[in-house]
């Protein structure tokens, strides 16, 4: 698709029920991603969520699957400490899971672990720039590399995670200038969320996107839905329903 030129599109999903909704809409990637820790948990951060609730949720958007590509994320603490550990963190979620690749977060910190987990077969994503697993030491969720120095470690890593046999990488948060540059220099796909129109393909947060969470209005998303509002309307007119009898009616009933 990078190739011919043609954009990627990325959403996230959680469940059956949605994962079934978005791979039938045409959606070229859904990402079981640890923002589940956020979205799902209701978590201030990703760090929470473990190896087995991100199965858990993995396996409930692969049976919904018919067509799109699911990659899994390692959640914070199953791949950081040694390249044996994220290995087996990643073979756990390809058995127990049937994802169909993984994504981790990091650069050339990670290289060695990337690089023990292709060669076992498992399709890696890479994930540069905002690395909200490393929120504790970034401190903010501002826009990263805007500094020369931070700039250039991506760029460099990118070309890392590329020789490491990535076959993407998610750019987040950075300037779309340095997005642009970074995704004409490697020849795997970027995918990118608040990166600007010139990475491969894009992803958003599904409940981000339908208006589910409504508190989370940052400058790279677009709400297609206001799916809360909606949703607030039906329940208090069930709720209405039900107080004056007017549900069920006889149509309704046995």
């Amino acid at each position: 698709m990078k190739e011919s030129g043609e954009k990627i599109s990325m959403l996230t999903a959680y469940d059956f029920s949605f994962a079934k909704i978005i791979d039938g809409a045409g959606i070229d990637v859904i990402l079981v991603g640890d923002s589940a820790s956020n979205v799902m948990a209701g978590h201030e951060t990703t760090l929470p969520i473990t190896l087995d609730q991100m199965i858990y949720h993995a396996s409930s958007v692969i049976r919904a699957v018919n067509r799109s590509l699911v990659v899994v994320d390692l959640p914070f603490g199953s791949y950081q400490s040694n390249s044996d550990i994220a290995l087996a963190s990643a073979i756990k979620i390809m058995k127990e899971s049937g994802g169909h690749s993984i994504k981790l977060e990091g650069g050339e910190e990670v290289l060695d672990s990337i690089k023990k987990i292709v060669s076992a077969g498992i399709p890696v994503m890479g994930h540069l720039g905002l690395t909200p697993q490393s929120i504790y030491k970034f401190g903010t969720y501002t826009v990263r590399a805007k500094e020369e120095e931070e700039a250039n470690k991506l760029r460099n890593d990118a070309k890392l995670l590329e020789d490491a046999g990535c076959f993407a990488i998610v750019l987040e948060k950075i300037p779309a200038s340095l997005a642009k540059e970074v995704s004409a220099s490697i020849s795997i796909p970027t995918i990118g969320i608040g990166a600007g129109g010139n990475c491969d393909g894009q992803v958003l947060v599904m409940h981000d996107m339908l208006g589910i969470n409504t508190e989370f209005k940052p400058r790279f998303l677009r709400q297609y839905l206001n799916v809360a509002e909606q949703a607030t309307t039906a329940v208090q007119q069930y709720i209405k329903d039900v107080k004056s009898n007017d549900f069920p009616n006889e149509s309704e009933q046995y």
